[in-house]
């Protein structure tokens, strides 16, 4: 068992952290305060083939592994994970899906113009009524001849009001249940698809998300995705896995970052002239977050070896495990760390409580803590 990174991902890790410090970094505040994604970033990740991470190079991507995959998750997170999350979903959610599961037309189609950022894409889940529950999906298919016709809505979707191609679920044949789902590939120009309204939010301010509008969208037959209907379901939880163990990625950079700002405050700052550092109570808190980010990371990059060895039942256990550790970890971490900056950790002018904001979306996205509970109990019980 090797716990080290090979030289290919090393080299890839150092590639990413150069571009998020000199490219993102400087952009951070900006689009915290706007709550505006710089578009210069995406032109940049495509450039150095972010964008086409989830693409293999087949269809012009860059795809390696998800463990490459995964590094980038990380090290974009420690500076600003909302652009992790824009590159994501794009690259994993809409185009990998697409890739695992669409036809050969589907895939020449698509998966070139995702890979070199000229489209971009999104993945739509979650309405208004359907969130933890999310096979309570009402939006609908209709056969019509040669088309589909969809009538519903999405909220809260990551990339929204920037997507050109969407990955839409909806049920083709509701009295089937689970097996009525199915899944749909909907570009922005189709008629009937509106993007909805953008939406603020706490944290990952730089991650432009909104709600997508379908009013008898027209979505032609060879556009369902995989050619079958009621396949949606499978799809979704092999998409679900991916995404769980990328979003723990994130909240492992994000608590790293926080790490590192309370460890640097902790040995500069002085009090009762000596460096904070000295006091117990502070080595007490410094110790549990290292051990804790430690923990959460080697659980994402088995996640992420599972996935690259192709052991789905292993993948969507340890999937469940790491998105319920991680993703609470990451809310203890960035608190203690706010904590030992004090009233510094409080400004601004401290990045600890945009660390803090960012966070704390970490345990609700992607399936909150209480579903992950609900999955590994499931496996438990069987």
């Amino acid at each position: 068992m090797d716990f080290d990174l090979t030289e290919e991902h090393l080299i890839l890790r150092e590639t990413v952290r150069r571009f998020a410090q000199q490219e993102i970094e400087p952009r951070v505040s900006s689009m915290d305060r706007d709550e505006t994604f710089d578009e210069y970033l995406w032109k940049k990740g495509a450039e150095l083939g972010f964008v086409g991470m989830g693409i293999s190079t087949e269809y012009g991507g860059s795809f390696s592994d998800h463990v490459s995959l995964g590094v980038m998750a990380e090290e974009v997170s420690r500076i600003d994970p909302g652009v992790a999350v824009v590159f994501g979903a794009h690259t994993v959610l809409c185009g990998n899906n697409i890739e695992r599961n669409g036809t050969d037309d589907q895939k020449r189609r698509y998966l070139p113009l995702l890979a070199s950022g000229s489209r971009r894409g999104c993945m739509g889940i979650t309405e208004p009524e359907a969130g933890s529950d999310a096979l309570s999906i009402r939006t609908r298919a209709r056969r019509d001849g040669s088309v589909y016709v969809l009538n519903g809505s999405k909220m809260f979707i990551s990339n929204a009001p920037i997507a050109d191609t969407a990955l839409i679920y909806a049920a083709t044949d509701p009295s089937r249940g689970h097996g009525g789902l199915s899944a749909f590939i909907v570009e922005k120009e189709f008629p009937g698809y509106h993007r909805g309204k953008s939406l603020s939010k706490l944290g990952l301010r730089s991650s432009p998300t909104g709600e997508i509008i379908l009013e008898d969208c027209i979505v032609p037959e060879e556009n369902l995705l995989g050619g079958a209907q009621g396949n949606g379901l499978s799809i979704m939880f092999s998409g679900l896995d991916v995404e769980r163990i990328l979003w723990s990625c994130q909240a492992v950079g994000i608590a790293g970052a926080a790490f590192d700002a309370a460890l640097k405050y902790a040995r500069e700052r002085r009090q009762f002239s000596q460096p904070l550092i000295t006091f117990q109570m502070i080595q007490d808190k410094l110790a549990n977050m290292l051990v804790e980010i430690e923990a959460a990371r080697l659980m994402a990059y088995k996640g992420l070896a599972c996935l690259d060895q192709k052991r789905k039942r292993q993948t969507r256990m340890i999937a469940a495990q790491v998105k319920l550790y991680a993703c609470e970890m990451v809310n203890r971490v960035t608190s203690e760390a706010l904590q030992i900056h004090g009233g510094y950790g409080y400004m601004k002018e401290f990045p600890l409580e945009r660390y803090l904001r960012d966070g704390r979306a970490y345990a609700i996205g992607a399936g909150t803590s209480e579903i992950q509970k609900l999955i590994i109990g499931g496996y438990l019980m069987a």
